[in-house]
């Protein structure tokens, strides 16, 4: 005989036994012969002892396309392919019901125009009362659509299981409902480094670190999937070797059509590099802050004992004075002339201490406003009257330029600050070139412009330029701790405004704060204005 063939379970109906049975009656009725005959879902017929056809009904010329005439008498391996043919299937079909009283099979069937179906095919052996065989009764049944749909499906998970196998850049891979590894992909090897061989079988929790087996992580993961039907995690697993990598996990939860679970399918990926590249981020901020400190704490001390030398000089000469000349009081000119210069030195001071107060508020949360109506040229004004004189000193022009009234609902303190450090601050870096002031409503928004054509700001520090403790500049040429604009945009934001700039290197910047008519409620301030 050629190759062996595939025998499929039995799954006769009632139906095909009760009529296997009335064939094997000789003394079958009229009323049933009749009922065989008409029925056309199957084919049913008699076989005589070598297997020629005997009797046919209307679902055999249905289902092969035959007229009894043209049919009965022969026999009935005319309806095998070829390659059934050459080890003789029929042959060894009637031979194993003679033996075992039935056979059946699944497989292809020819029909009178050549065309193949699909062909459950049950043979039931005819015996008389003494037991003799008599003949064969044949019922079969086309489950072409049903073998098209099975082998669609078959196809549709073969070329999945294709893909799946291919991929090398995530591991993909299944568990049974207690964790043990069931199926293991190319890019499970390339990432974990087993074989399928050496793995499958395995528990998934030999792939996690001795600090998580500890807790049962593995377990709490499965548990996670299982209740709620995915799990998502990042974190250290371990491959083969020992060696480490960061993964990102996705475990599924596989369920049948009765909502059995029947398994897990866990996706992992190699993040590594992208944490160390995190890690690397992490560091490099780490060390800017550190850097920013330690500048900040050398420009503070710097900043602090400016103002303190020239107090001290003073107060040094008006004691030496009077210790020269006891009972004598200095000059009157020079005492009013010392105590000014100790009194501005002391306001700088003050200025200083307030400012490092401000980031203190800020880092405990966002600014307290006290708005109240008022009206932002006039305050504008008062600003650049009291600055004009330093800004005369160093060589520059204040020019300002409000279009009529700008009112809104403000924290006019905390508005004089913005004001005051943006001029301030376009004063010193103004390069002793003029500086215009401008005020100005634009649709429902409160604008303030202050514009310097001096040393400008290099790009590189322009994304900075308003975090605490940022210079655009060097500490030795130029003052202040670096805070201003950091105050400056925390009071703006707090207001539920923007504040922002533009510059470039020699051509000047230009400061441009934007309000609402008034700040937001104070719980979306909470939310919106941070350190």
């Amino acid at each position: 005989m050629g190759s062996p063939i595939s025998r499929k379970p039995t799954t006769v109906s009632a139906g095909d036994a009760a009529i296997a049975r009335a064939l094997s009656s000789p003394e079958a009725s009229d009323q049933l012969r009749l009922l065989i005959d008409s029925v056309q879902d199957y084919e049913i017929l008699t076989l005589d002892t070598h297997g020629v056809i005997t009797s046919w009904n209307a679902g055999a010329q249905r289902l092969k396309g035959w007229k009894a005439e043209e049919i009965i008498g022969q026999h009935f391996s005319r309806f095998y392919p070829p390659e059934d043919l050459a080890w003789d299937k029929p042959g060894m079909e009637l031979e194993v019901a003679a033996r075992e009283g039935r056979f059946e099979d699944e497989g292809w069937r020819v029909r009178k125009d050549g065309t193949r179906f699909w062909a459950n095919v049950v043979i039931t052996a005819l015996r008389d009362p003494d037991g003799r065989l008599r003949g064969y009764g044949k019922v079969t049944r086309d489950f072409t659509e049903r073998k098209m749909a099975e082998e669609e499906l078959r196809q549709s998970e073969e070329r999945f299981r294709l893909i799946v196998d291919s991929v090398r850049d995530y591991a993909i891979f299944m568990l049974d409902p207690k964790g043990h590894v069931a199926t293991w992909n190319q890019g499970a090897q390339r990432i974990k480094g087993y074989s399928a061989d050496e793995i499958i079988g395995s528990h998934f929790s030999r792939f996690y670190p001795a600090e998580d087996l500890a807790w049962d992580k593995p377990a709490m993961e499965l548990e996670v999937a299982t209740r709620e039907g995915r799990f998502e995690d990042e974190g250290w697993r371990i491959r083969k070797d020992g060696s480490r990598f960061w993964a990102n996990v996705i475990i599924t939860a596989l369920r049948d059509k009765t909502g059995e679970l029947r398994g897990f399918a866990k996706v992992t990926r190699d993040f590594t590099d992208r944490k160390h590249a995190e890690e690397q981020r992490e560091l490099h901020t780490l060390r800017e802050a550190v850097r920013a400190r330690d500048e900040f704490l050398s420009v503070a001390s710097h900043e602090l004992k400016t103002p303190l030398t020239p107090i001290q000089l003073k107060l040094s000469g008006l004691l030496l004075a009077l210790h020269r000349n006891p009972g004598e009081s200095p000059p009157a000119a020079r005492l009013e002339r010392d105590l000014e210069m100790a009194n501005r030195q002391v306001r700088k001071l003050s200025d200083l201490i307030e400012e490092l107060l401000d980031v203190s508020r800020i880092n405990s949360g966002p600014l307290r406003l006290d708005p109240a109506p008022m009206e932002l040229g006039a305050l504008a004004r008062e600003v650049v009257a009291r600055y004009a004189p330093q800004a005369s000193a160093l060589g520059s022009s204040v020019e300002l330029h409000c279009e009529g009234p700008v009112q809104g609902t403000w924290d006019r303190r905390r508005l004089e600050q913005v004001v005051t450090n943006l001029l301030s601050n376009a004063i010193k870096y103004g390069a002793g070139q003029p500086i215009r002031v401008e005020v100005a409503q634009e649709g429902t928004q409160a604008v303030l412009r202050v514009a310097d054509r001096g040393i400008g700001i290099l790009p590189e520090h322009l994304p900075r330029i308003f975090d605490r403790f940022v210079r655009g500049v060097s500490e030795r040429n130029f003052g202040g701790l670096g805070l201003g604009l950091f105050i400056a945009h925390q009071i703006t934001e707090v207001h539920g405004g923007t504040i922002e700039v533009q510059s470039a290197p020699n051509e000047g910047s230009t400061f441009t704060m934007r309000l609402p008519p008034r700040p937001p409620p104070p719980a979306v301030m909470s939310s919106s204005a941070g350190s």
